[in-house]
């Protein structure tokens, strides 16, 4: 499966548009990391435990795309997007989508 951000893909020719392939994760904080990330903002940098959270979300999204993709018979998803939503004070959700096509 190729996945990628741009509408067309190098020497391929896209013939089928098969719809929108969307992949999503909703996380929450959790207290221990808040508490370290708290003390972390104190002295400044990085908050690595929420960066990890982020990258480990991200992931999922995506491979819940590609998987939504599969299901569309597709060969490839372009036009990749990512975007993250707040649901509740404590808690986000990221989401995957693009456009699933089928490639000559």
């Amino acid at each position: 499966m190729i996945i990628t951000t741009t509408e067309t893909i190098p020497n391929k020719e896209i013939t089928e548009v098969l719809g929108i392939a969307r992949g999503s994760t909703v996380r929450a904080r959790n207290v221990g990391r808040d508490i370290f990330a708290g003390l972390k903002s104190i002295i400044g940098g990085e908050i690595s435990e929420y960066t990890k959270l982020q990258a480990a979300s991200r992931e999922q999204a995506i491979k819940r795309m590609k998987e939504d993709a599969e299901k569309l018979g597709a060969d490839a998803i372009v036009n990749v997007r990512l975007t993250t939503a707040m649901i509740m004070q404590t808690t986000a959700e990221i989401l995957a989508y693009g456009t699933a096509v089928k490639l000559k």
